[in-house]
C-alpha cells in the first residue's frame, strides 16, 4: 500500500528540483537551453502596440521528448537568485492575468522544432505599470515501463529519482512612459594570488520599469593603453528591486596590472537592440 505522506513529500521534493533548474536559466546566453531544448528568444517584452510573440522551441537529444508549458512567478533577491512566489508584493504586477499562449503542451521528436504563440489579452485593464510573470517548459520524464515496479521491502519504499528539467523565461508587460535610473555603485576588485580576478558591484535601480543589458569591462592603462577585461551578457534587476549586488570574474591577463589605471565598466541595453548606455562607471586600481 503507497504512504500518502511519502508521496507528497516526493511531489513536493519534484517540484522544487523542477523549479531549481528553471530559475537557474532565467539568465543565460542568447538562446536559454537546458537539457536537450532550446529556446529562442529568452525574454518576451509587450510594450506599445505589440500584441503577439512567439517562442521556437527544438529539440537537439535523441530521443522523442513532451514538454508542458505553464507561467509561475518568481522574485529576484538582491544577490541575483530567483524565488518561487505566489502573490505579488508590494510594487510587483503579475502578468498571467493579460496574456494566453498556445500550445500548452509539445512533443518534438529528434530534432524537431515548434512554435508557441503568446497573445496580450485584456490590456484595455491595465493601468501604467510593468507586469511579469514566466513561461515555464518542463520536461516530462518518460513513465515507467509496464510491469516495472518500484521494489519493497520490509514495509520500506525503494526510490527512484528522475531529473526534471526546465526552462523559464520571462513575459513583461509594460504601460506607459519608463522613468528607469540605473547607477553602478561601489565597485571594487577582490584579488588573491593564483587566482583569477573578481568584480564586485551593486546596481541601484529607481523608476518603474525594470532593466536589462550587458556589462563590458575595459582595462585602461596609466599610457592610456585600453584592454577588454571582461564581459557578461543578460544583467536584469527586476522591479520592484532597488538593487542588485553581481559579481563576475575578469580576463587572468599578463598584460593587465590591476593595480595601476583604472577599470571602466559599461553597462548597456543588448547587442541585439539598438545599443545605448544604461549606466557607465570608473574604478581606479591601486
Amino acid at each position: 500500500m503507497k504512504n500518502p505522506s511519502i508521496i507528497c513529500r516526493l511531489k513536493r521534493f519534484t517540484r522544487c528540483i523542477a523549479v531549481l533548474a528553471a530559475l537557474q536559466c532565467i539568465l543565460s546566453s542568447d538562446t536559454a537551453a537546458q537539457g536537450n531544448l532550446l529556446l529562442m528568444p529568452r525574454r518576451i517584452v509587450f510594450e506599445g502596440a505589440k500584441r503577439y510573440e512567439e517562442i521556437n522551441l527544438a529539440n537537439t537529444g535523441k530521443d522523442t521528448a513532451r514538454y508542458v508549458v505553464s507561467l509561475m512567478h518568481v522574485r529576484m533577491k538582491e544577490d541575483g537568485s530567483f524565488e518561487e512566489i505566489t502573490e505579488p508584493g508590494a510594487g510587483e504586477n503579475f502578468a498571467d492575468k493579460y496574456i494566453r499562449f498556445f500550445p500548452h503542451s509539445v512533443v518534438l521528436g529528434p530534432g524537431e522544432s515548434q512554435v508557441v504563440k503568446i497573445q496580450l489579452n485584456r490590456s484595455n485593464e491595465l493601468t501604467a505599470g510593468e507586469y511579469r510573470s514566466h513561461l515555464y517548459f518542463r520536461a516530462i520524464p518518460n513513465e515507467t515501463p509496464m510491469g516495472q515496479t518500484l521494489p519493497v521491502k520490509d514495509s520500506s519504499i525503494s526510490i527512484r529519482l528522475v531529473p526534471i528539467f526546465g526552462i523559464s523565461i520571462p513575459v513583461i508587460i509594460r504601460v506607459g512612459e519608463a522613468n528607469t535610473e540605473v547607477s553602478l555603485s561601489a565597485p571594487s576588485i577582490d584579488m588573491a594570488e593564483d587566482t583569477v580576478p573578481v568584480l564586485n558591484m551593486t546596481f541601484l535601480r529607481k523608476g518603474n520599469m525594470s532593466v536589462y543589458g550587458d556589462i563590458s569591462v575595459n582595462y585602461i592603462s596609466a599610457q592610456g593603453k585600453t584592454i577588454p577585461a571582461g564581459a557578461i551578457k543578460g544583467v536584469a534587476v527586476y522591479t520592484p528591486n532597488t538593487a542588485r549586488r553581481i559579481k563576475f570574474n575578469l580576463e587572468k591577463n599578463q598584460a593587465i596590472d590591476y593595480h595601476s589605471g583604472k577599470l571602466h565598466i559599461s553597462y548597456t541595453t543588448p547587442a541585439e537592440a539598438k545599443q545605448s548606455t544604461i549606466a557607465e562607471t570608473d574604478l581606479v586600481l591601486h
